[in-house]
């Protein structure tokens, strides 16, 4: 996306974004199931203007296992521009981790949780986010090119201890080892819908995900 086209998507005031985030907060306070499935990501739909696309249920909930298996009990997880692993985690495992969702305003609903986040402005962070503080970043860069991962990966780079899943096109493969040591896994990521490119998942650490396709 060009620098005049991304001008042209509306964007929130910080006083309206901020009292977006305490209601959904404080709604999302509520107890009965009924009411917490209407926070499920299926209700944002996908944006091909924004290069949002949804993984599949099965992919989603594949991911989520590797990242917990990852990261042990009560870790803190990192969602760059991975709203599909983000909500799964907090659906199945509401209590047991720390996540944030690092994204678009348009994802206002998840409260404090939200961390507003451009890649363009890979460092861009709010002062609570401190260095290294995430035991694993899951990320899936909006744009398959060069530049858009080089600058995802510097805010990777900033927010992890150590272990990166990254999800995106088989054509980064090189770009994967050489900005994060990702290698490629046997398991390969499916979408609701059928993209042209091919992806795949790239992991710095051992992982189950190479056991599989």
């Amino acid at each position: 996306m060009s620098d005049s086209e991304d001008d042209n998507i509306p964007r929130l005031s910080l006083h309206i974004l901020a009292a977006l985030q305490e209601f959904y907060a404080e709604q999302k306070q509520c107890t009965d199931p009924c009411e917490e499935e209407k926070y499920n990501i299926g209700i944002i739909d996908e944006n091909w203007q924004l290069s949002q696309f949804w993984y599949s249920h099965e992919t989603a909930l594949r991911l989520v296992q590797e990242t917990i298996a990852a990261t042990g009990e009560g870790g803190r997880i990192a969602c760059v521009s991975v709203p599909s692993v983000y909500q799964k985690l907090r659906a199945l495992h509401r209590q047991d981790f720390s996540v944030y969702i690092f994204e678009y305003y348009r994802f206002a609903m998840y409260g404090e949780e939200l961390i507003l986040y451009d890649y363009n402005h890979p460092l861009d962070l709010p002062e609570k986010i401190a260095a290294h503080s995430f035991y694993i970043v899951v990320a899936d860069p909006p744009y398959l090119s060069e530049e858009c991962l080089k600058k995802t990966s510097e805010t990777i780079q900033y927010l992890t201890q150590g272990k990166v899943l990254l999800c995106t096109g088989a054509t980064m493969e090189d770009q994967a080892a050489q900005l994060l040591g990702g290698k490629m896994c046997n398991f390969i990521p499916k979408h609701t819908r059928n993209l042209a490119n091919e992806f795949r998942c790239y992991v710095n650490y051992d992982s189950g995900l190479n056991s599989e396709s």
